[in-house]
């Protein structure tokens, strides 16, 4: 029989993720542990591993849907218990008549359920979410014969729902079965009016006029040959203009009702036609705005930053600090790194740097533990590096910085920014930070007021480097204006936790080291 696979939970307490790609089709075969979907979770995209070996019989979910974790997404031909349905395929061409026999008596013990002819149509596979099928069951709807009216033709739950409801109102009535219609017919009818009036309703929350009259359409409409020649004068389908007039048991349209129709029809046009002049959307692709989701990652960003900024009190302090040492150290140990296929940046020192100070000023290496009502002094240091990406930011998490040296440091960090980039970093890749650190430099940046990493109490934004005059005091107490490189920090920190005067003593402690960068070698 078959085997359905059920999303599991790919992060630490995840509740759905978004289906971003199938890595396999229907008819694939498969091992265990192989990649067959990937899903954006958290703050990162995971690929989805088969529990089974097994032949890929139908995938569930549609790419770009929400898919909460513990709904059907596959279901599987298991290796070594495949349907019979597969098993009459694949021995067919060995033995025509017992692979006869076996297909009939297959279908025979398959029709009943309904599950299989439930997802699947002539024409290929529905588009439909776990929740949709969900209900479908449970109305007795065939999701097959369901319109969709979603993207691409996606189901919704709202079009399982509308169809339910059209199959009630299809039982043909006494009077349809005396009038001589064929019963199929009736019911096919009925089903078409259930349609346009769920098509009615829908339409009622945005254009009136003339979406809820083309809901009126129908086969066959009766009308005087005057009539006729009005309406195609006017430009107007018949069978679309509403009446409540009928005539030898069909709908009969007057000339009033053309002229209603065709009016309603002009005012409409003239609202679209000034809507766009004022510049304003019609809700049509590519007209002046673009709409995207928002959800996934960059959902879960704004819920950290909102999380951040209104539960804990930011104060940012700035300042600068003159690097023209650090420029010539960099400079100075930049071959020797390549030589080992390592890019040094800034970021190593810095981070160095900090770790220093965070030893020197442990409050700032904190948390707050509200439920508690307790400070937590971390003596452990794990440095997240915030990176831009193309779907947000992510906050990689070096660990044990305190125990590394620069060009480990360096290696480190370089990696583990590339996979944020390329969106393949694991989880836990950026958990567990204790401080973290955003290069507002990179894009040309000085000053900022970065949020804090919560519930992290503390991040430094660093600015650009720029060649700026400064005075310089010799050792004979001469002073002198020369052009030095100049970075600025700019620390916003938690000040329930930290009080203005240790946020500055830390940043000072920071710019001794970087000023000086040969102390760093004795850390």
């Amino acid at each position: 029989m078959p085997q359905e696979f059920k999303l599991p939970d790919v992060g630490e307490g995840v509740a759905e993720g978004e289906l971003l790609e199938w890595l396999v089709e229907p008819g694939d075969t498969v091992t265990e542990d192989q990649p067959v979907a990937k899903v954006e979770t958290d703050k990162a995209a995971v690929d989805v591993p088969s529990p089974y070996n097994g032949t890929v019989k139908e995938l569930l979910a549609e790419e770009g849907t929400m898919v909460p974790v513990g709904d059907v997404i596959m279901v599987y031909n298991v290796e070594g218990e495949d349907d019979l349905e597969d098993t009459t395929q694949s021995g067919a061409g060995e033995s025509e008549e017992p692979a006869a026999a076996d297909a009939d008596e297959a279908a025979a013990d398959t029709e009943p359920a309904g599950d299989t002819e439930e997802v699947e149509t002539p024409s290929g596979r529905v588009f439909a979410p776990p929740s949709a099928r969900k209900l479908a069951r449970e109305l007795g709807v065939d999701i097959a014969a369901v319109e969709g009216t979603g993207p691409s033709g996606r189901v919704t739950d709202a079009d399982v729902r509308a169809h339910a409801e059209g199959g009630d109102e299809a039982e043909p009535e006494p009077a349809t079965a005396e009038a001589g219609e064929d019963t199929a017919a009736a019911t096919e009818s009925a089903d078409a009016d259930a349609g346009a009036a769920a098509g009615q309703a829908a339409a009622s929350t945005t254009t009136p006029a003339p979406q809820q009259v083309e809901a009126a359409n129908r086969e066959q409409t009766l009308a005087a040959p005057a009539t006729r020649k009005l309406a195609e004068e006017e430009g107007v389908d018949l069978n679309a203009v509403p009446t409540d007039e009928t005539k030898e048991g069909e709908a009969f349209v007057t000339p009033e009702a053309v002229r209603e129709y065709a009016e309603a029809q002009r005012q409409a046009q003239e609202a679209d036609t000034q809507a766009m002049a004022a510049g304003e959307t019609l809700g049509e692709p590519g007209q002046r705005e673009e709409r995207e989701p928002f959800r996934g990652v960059r959902q879960t960003i704004a819920d950290a930053m909102a999380e951040s900024k209104y539960t804990a009190p930011h104060v940012t302090h700035h300042d600068e600090v003159d690097v023209t040492a650090l420029v010539e150290a960099r400079q100075e140990l930049k071959p020797h790194a390549a030589e080992k296929d390592i890019k040094l940046t800034y970021m190593p020192f810095v981070m160095k740097a900090c770790v220093a100070a965070l030893k020197e000023y442990p409050i700032v290496n904190s948390s707050l533990d509200e439920e508690n009502e307790e400070i937590v002094k971390k003596h452990y240091y794990n440095i997240g590096v915030a990176t831009a990406t193309d779907v947000g930011l992510m906050v990689p998490v070096v660990k044990q910085a305190d125990r590394k040296g620069l060009l480990q440091l360096s290696s480190e960090m370089n990696e583990l920014v590339s996979k944020a980039r390329e969106r393949s970093i694991a989880v836990e890749e950026m958990r567990g930070g204790t401080f973290t650190i955003t290069n507002i430099g990179g894009i040309g940046g000085e000053y900022a007021t970065p949020i804090i990493n919560y519930p992290e109490t503390a991040i430094l934004a660093m600015g650009e480097i720029k060649k700026k005059p400064r005075v310089v005091t010799d050792d004979d107490g001469e002073d002198s204006i020369e052009i030095r490189h100049v970075m600025t920090l700019s620390l916003s920190f938690d000040h329930r936790i930290i009080d203005g005067a240790e946020g500055a003593q830390f940043t000072n402690e920071v710019m001794k080291y970087l000023e000086n960068p040969q102390l760093l070698l004795l850390e």
